[in-house]
């Protein structure tokens, strides 16, 4: 009895749907360059990747609010909101060699506050909206506050860590 809701769980996370919406504005985003951002979500049902944003503001603080402060709720609890990202990075290079623009694929899931079902059910299903976004330059995967600050990020994408 105790592996039913399990097998139960993971039926349910492989049935999660991209939307034609998330690789229309990833599209946009990539060949028209007028999104600097798209955050991506759960739907209510926790069937579907959607987009729940798209904006052209270059303000890296805007954008990392409004992916620490997502929600979740499930069951009627609410947490903290894991959320997919795809920010499209612009930086200098060392030595005046130029700027550059990377795509960057964030997934934010932090490690407290999180309930279980809505984190496990993102953790299962990033792959799928990576699969469906070509184009990727770098991931970042970010659990606590200190991985989505923009220095972090830019020190690693720029030197390919990531």
């Amino acid at each position: 009895m105790v592996k039913k809701p399990m097998l139960k769980f993971f039926f349910h996370a492989n049935r999660v749907e991209v939307t034609p919406d998330c690789v229309n504005q990833f599209n946009d985003l990539k060949l028209k360059k007028q999104i600097k951002y798209i955050i991506y979500k759960l739907s209510d049902d926790y069937k579907q990747i959607v987009v729940e944003e798209t904006s052209s503001d270059p303000d890296w603080e805007t954008f990392q609010n409004k992916i620490l402060n997502a929600k979740a709720s499930y069951k009627g609890k609410e947490g903290k909101g894991p959320r997919y990202a795809v920010y499209d990075f612009q930086y200098e290079l060392e030595a005046g060699e130029g700027t550059r623009n990377k795509i960057v694929f964030i997934s934010w899931s932090p490690d407290e506050g999180t309930l279980v079902f809505p984190r496990m059910t993102y953790a299962s299903s990033k792959e799928a909206l990576k699969n469906a976004l070509n184009g990727i330059g770098a991931e970042v995967q970010a659990n606590n506050e200190d991985e989505i600050e923009y220095a972090t990020i830019l020190k690693d994408i720029s030197k390919g860590k990531r």
